[in-house]
């Protein structure tokens, strides 16, 4: 994993652990990033979009040089 998406990720962990998701339905961070529940906080999945981009903004760039 690229540096520049490494603490977007370490945040939507974070953010993931403390969710229901993870916390009360004891599922996979895996499982609860890929969900659209109302058990995500909208927090998480903000941050999961944006990591989302970062990511394909890095493949994009790998790709054209």
């Amino acid at each position: 994993m690229s540096k520049s998406c490494k603490g977007l990720a370490m945040e939507l962990v974070k953010c993931l652990s403390e969710s229901d998701c993870v916390k009360v339905e004891k599922r996979s961070y895996r499982e609860c990033v890929g969900e659209k529940s109302p058990c995500i906080p909208s927090e998480c999945v903000g941050l999961r979009e944006t990591y989302f981009n970062c990511k394909r903004g890095q493949a994009s760039v790998q790709l054209f040089t």
